[in-house]
């Protein structure tokens, strides 16, 4: 393969998207490791403010992309943010791009990960009310969760992946004082795995698991819920980190943050989270290719 052709998608029209995806597109450095080529809309759009037409206008752009990656008129797709609020005006049911990829690819078996230099972190759970969180973390979630992460990390050049589980109560638990979902949903489901011979361990009290693996004792960490997570993974790499949609057919990458509304138009947006997305599916793509 020459230089892997990226799609790289300018979000909601209302926000930074288009503005960081011509930065990213631009780059030297990105230029340097790919084609980028930008799927973009023509809608007008009123910056800063959410609208059933931006909504619309950032799904039928990700639709576009993804079709040219099935297509393989594209290698990967590197997306620039969409706003929830406006998917919803839009009348649009999914909640953002993961399961909005995961219906467009005909796949349920994905998961979100952060990937940074610093830290690995892959959700359980993502866009739900946390109040739901203890219902939706099953065995079988939990499970088909850490092989998603064991199968994706590879791509990474982690070949003998290390996991850690997060626990979902304080102290994980502590032996049910604090919660009985540690020891009867996510022990169990860590011990299945390890029985597949997976390398995972936990589940591990949330409030140090971040910082072991962030030293080199672990690879990546399963988070139970979005915030459990993103909060350490945006400490540590707000910026530079890259989310990846692991188990769809095709690749895709994104920012580690969102539409900003409040600076979109201004021209001092930091393209370099796209930046870094981009590259990233670029070498995933060579290594995808290399492979075959």
């Amino acid at each position: 393969m020459k230089k892997p052709r990226i799609a790289i998608t300018a979000g909601d029209p209302a926000g930074i998207g288009p503005e960081i995806a011509a930065k990213a597109a631009a780059d030297a450095g990105v230029r340097a490791v790919c084609e980028p080529i930008i799927f973009g809309s023509d809608v007008p759009a009123k910056l800063g403010e959410v609208s059933a037409a931006s909504g619309r206008a950032a799904y039928d752009t990700i639709v576009r992309a993804v079709d040219a990656a099935i297509k393989g008129e594209v290698h990967a797709i590197a997306t620039a943010p969409v706003n929830k609020l406006a998917f919803a005006q839009a009348g649009l049911p999914w909640k953002g791009h993961t399961d909005l990829l995961a219906h467009l690819c005909g796949t349920s078996r994905v998961a979100m990960m952060f990937h940074a230099p610093e830290l690995k972190v892959v959700l359980i759970t993502v866009h739900v009310p946390l109040s739901e969180v203890p219902a939706l973390i099953t065995p079988e979630l939990v499970g088909q969760t850490i092989d998603l992460a064991c199968a994706a990390l590879p791509q990474f050049g982690v070949i003998t992946p290390r996991l850690a589980v997060a626990g979902l109560n304080p102290h994980a638990g502590e032996g049910g004082v604090l919660g009985v979902e540690d020891d009867r949903v996510l022990a169990p489901a860590v011990a299945a795995a390890r029985a597949r011979g997976i390398d995972v361990s936990g589940p591990f009290p949330a409030d140090t698991v971040f910082v072991r693996a962030s030293r080199g004792e672990f690879d990546c960490v399963l988070a139970c819920y979005h915030d459990q997570g993103l909060i350490p993974v945006k400490l540590l790499a707000f910026g530079h980190a890259v989310n990846v949609t692991i188990g769809l057919p095709i690749i895709r990458t994104s920012v580690d943050h969102g539409t900003a509304f409040d600076i979109a138009g201004k021209g001092v947006a930091d393209a370099g989270s796209m930046i870094e997305a981009v590259k990233l599916a670029a070498r995933m793509a060579m290594a995808r290719e290399t492979a075959k």
